[in-house]
């Protein structure tokens, strides 16, 4: 399989190559076995094995799949010992990153918004203000190997396992923070939903964890919440209604 990014997309081509590498050798069968890659080019690639399986996405997943993907998830986190995963460098996307973009949607977006939308997107605001979330540095949680995108689309049911693919913004990260990606990704609730609670409920996240996964989970359920609010109803990417569907998610997550 050859993967070629834009030009102006090298970092995510040097991130998906560092990432197959590392689980290569230290998951090998998780992930794609990576080939080559030319990150020098114009347009950078990377050639990798392609994977067998169904994307996870769009499906209701029976009990053995659901463990499966705990199973992938928590092999990848683990995978990559600590004196290598030092040398990682910290994924795009992380928490400062977030919320510096929701104040720079803050002025373009709320002026267009109404109703229940309105009301969400104001309490998710008054609770950022309130949190810990901006004046937190690095989270006093372990530190894991995190692929970046918690879309089930990424997580390929064989049959018998689940398998990862897509690292372009993978790096240094932590449990907390990539849970939350995969349960607040709009992935894991339009059409069949991923059965969140129970999801969250097969790892073994400890005290310091379970406070950080309730605020990430706030946090990217207000910056999808954002995200839906941009779109273009005359040419709508999700069914209708979304946005609001979205809006009572972040007010359960919020209460």
């Amino acid at each position: 399989m050859i993967k070629r990014f834009k030009r102006e997309n090298r970092g995510e081509c040097e991130r998906e190559w560092r990432a197959l590498r590392l689980l290569a050798a230290h998951a090998p069968g998780l992930a794609p076995v990576p080939h080559s890659a030319d990150l020098e080019a114009e347009h950078p690639v990377v050639v990798m094995s392609r994977l067998p399986g169904e994307p996870l996405r769009g499906q209701v997943l029976s009990d053995q799949q659901l463990r499966a993907l705990v199973a992938a998830v928590s092999e990848l986190y683990a995978a990559v010992p600590a004196d290598v995963l030092a040398e990682v460098p910290v994924r795009p996307g992380r928490q400062h990153q977030l919320i510096a973009q929701i104040r720079a949607w803050v002025p373009q977006v709320r002026s267009r918004v109404d109703g229940e939308v309105g009301v969400a997107m104001d309490r998710g605001l008054e609770w950022l203000a309130r949190s810990d979330m901006e004046r937190v540095g690095r989270p006093d949680v372990p530190r894991v190997f995190g692929p970046g995108d918690g879309n089930l689309a990424n997580y390929l049911w064989d049959g018998t396992r689940v398998r990862v693919v897509d690292f372009e913004d993978s790096g240094l990260s932590d449990r907390p923070f990539e849970l939350a990606e995969i349960t607040e990704h709009v992935a894991a609730w339009v059409g069949p939903p991923l059965a969140a609670e129970t999801f969250l409920s097969l790892f073994d996240l400890n005290t310091a964890e379970c406070a950080r996964l309730s605020e990430c989970r706030k946090l990217l359920a207000l910056v999808w919440l954002f995200l839906l609010s941009f779109g273009d109803p005359q040419q709508p990417r999700n069914p209708p209604g979304t946005t609001e569907r979205q809006a009572a998610r972040l007010h359960n997550l919020l209460a």
